[in-house]
């Protein structure tokens, strides 16, 4: 693709970033076909190309952004379908995120709007406050639809209905700390808790640990880790992700330096999309850029470090069939698609993959609070093809997914590291009690 920017704007680094990732852009529209909102809407401007051509104007002509530009940029999950299908290596993701942050700076919305993602950028990042508003979203729920009929609420209607209809209590394995290694260590991780993840389901991360520290592998809880940013980064609120990036830099950086780290275990794929692109987007602060780097090269998904231990043989054979649903983040942001289900498939899973596997289930972060219409088609789409496994439970990596499909599906949803501790000696998930007979292995 052709550009015309000019030396002055080529100035800001962000544009030169820009400009290199628009240039890659063939006009070849393979992103097209697997875009879940072209697919859902069928419009060129909700494709990863339509928006980059309103991108490209918008930036190239230095002008603020508009109502149309922030329609459907808005309306984009950052489900990076279109980078992995990109035969050109355009770099969808960034160029979008600066998009998000030019909007952000350039662009009043409107009241409601700004009050729906301050609250969101308020709230969900930190575990205290999220776990008060999801008490407090039990009061509201019976005025869930009363919400829905106006136009301005339904992502308020959304937050309802999303809402559990009961908060699990605090984990202590959520608070700063270390769990030894079993027997002869090793290995040394640090684990990111979270912020969404350990209010919604701590049961992950007690999995996690439990799996691990059975394996030999000393477990870190960092003192003075946070959220990782993702939520407020796909806002467009820049200043505020890497705030929360340069804090958890800060806090793996002490772990490596006191006693070394293996990696950074990280049990929420959205999370780790965004750690392991900490590099880049530290990568113009002095102060940071070496550290970010380090950190976003020991950042694994749990299934990526699982694979590099020499597992025993499972304790259990469960024998049950299961629908492995591969996150956006996981598949796309992070290119990791057999690992998870290799590891299933040796713990003694019988493995099933849905249709169209590489389509959104449209949770993407807030965006099935935002997009609440778009959201909810993805996600019959998805449980249908779900469904159609005959699977008897669903396997995910990403706390996200499972709110989005939980009660959809017609089958429990449970973290793929539940079961795996499962099978290697821990306790079956609860999700699952009643499916199947775990047998001890021969």
């Amino acid at each position: 693709m052709q550009t015309s920017f000019s030396l002055a704007q080529l100035a800001d680094p962000h544009v030169e970033e820009a400009e290199k990732i628009l240039r890659k852009c063939v006009h070849c529209g393979f992103c097209t076909a697997t875009c879940p909102t072209y697919v859902t809407l069928g419009n060129e401007l909700d494709s990863p190309r339509g928006r980059i051509y309103l991108i490209k104007d918008m930036l190239e002509n230095g002008r603020a952004a508009d109502a149309e530009i922030v329609t459907h940029i808005d309306r984009c999950l950052s489900c990076l379908a279109c980078m992995t299908t990109c035969p050109s290596g355009v770099n969808y993701m960034h160029l979008v995120d600066h998009a998000r942050a030019h909007i952000e700076k350039t662009y009043r919305r409107p009241l409601m709007n700004r009050l729906t993602r301050g609250v969101l950028a308020a709230v969900l990042p930190y575990p205290g406050r999220f776990r008060a508003a999801l008490t407090l979203a039990r009061i509201g729920r019976p005025f869930a639809n009363l919400f829905g009929a106006v136009p301005a609420l339904k992502p308020f209607a959304a937050m309802l209905r999303l809402a559990p209809a009961s908060v699990p209590a605090a984990s202590p394995a959520s608070a700063p700390s270390t769990h030894a290694a079993a027997g002869v260590r090793r290995g040394r991780v640090a684990i990111l808790t979270g912020c969404a993840q350990p209010v919604l389901e701590p049961g992950i991360n007690e999995a996690t640990i439990r799996l691990l520290t059975r394996l030999g592998v000393e477990v870190v809880v960092p003192k003075g880790e946070g959220c990782c940013g993702a939520l407020v980064h796909h806002m467009g609120r820049e200043d505020d992700a890497l705030a929360a990036a340069r804090k958890n830099v800060d806090a793996w950086t002490r772990e490596v330096e006191a006693g070394g780290l293996d990696a950074i275990v990280i049990t929420a794929s959205g999370c780790g999309t965004t750690i392991k692109d900490y590099g880049f987007m530290l990568r113009l602060d002095p102060a940071y850029a070496d550290k970010a780097a380090r950190v976003s090269a020991l950042a694994k998904d749990v299934t990526e470090y699982l694979a590099t231990l020499d597992l025993p043989a499972p304790a259990t054979a469960p024998g049950i069939e299961v629908a492995y649903h591969s996150a956006c983040s996981m598949q796309h942001g992070q290119k990791i698609t057999r690992l998870p289900k290799d590891l299933l498939t040796k713990a003694g899973f019988v493995v099933r993959e849905p249709r169209e596997g590489h389509l959104c289930c449209g949770s993407a972060g807030t965006y099935n609070i935002m997009q609440p219409e778009i959201s909810a088609r993805l996600r019959d789409r998805k449980v249908k093809n779900i469904a159609a496994t005959g699977a008897a439970v669903v396997a995910t990596g990403n706390i996200g997914c499972m709110t989005q499909i939980a009660g959809r599906a017609g089958m429990p949803i449970v973290h793929t590291v539940a079961l795996l501790d499962w099978a290697y000696g821990g306790p079956k998930p609860e999700m699952i009690a009643g499916i199947g007979i775990g047998v001890a292995a021969e």
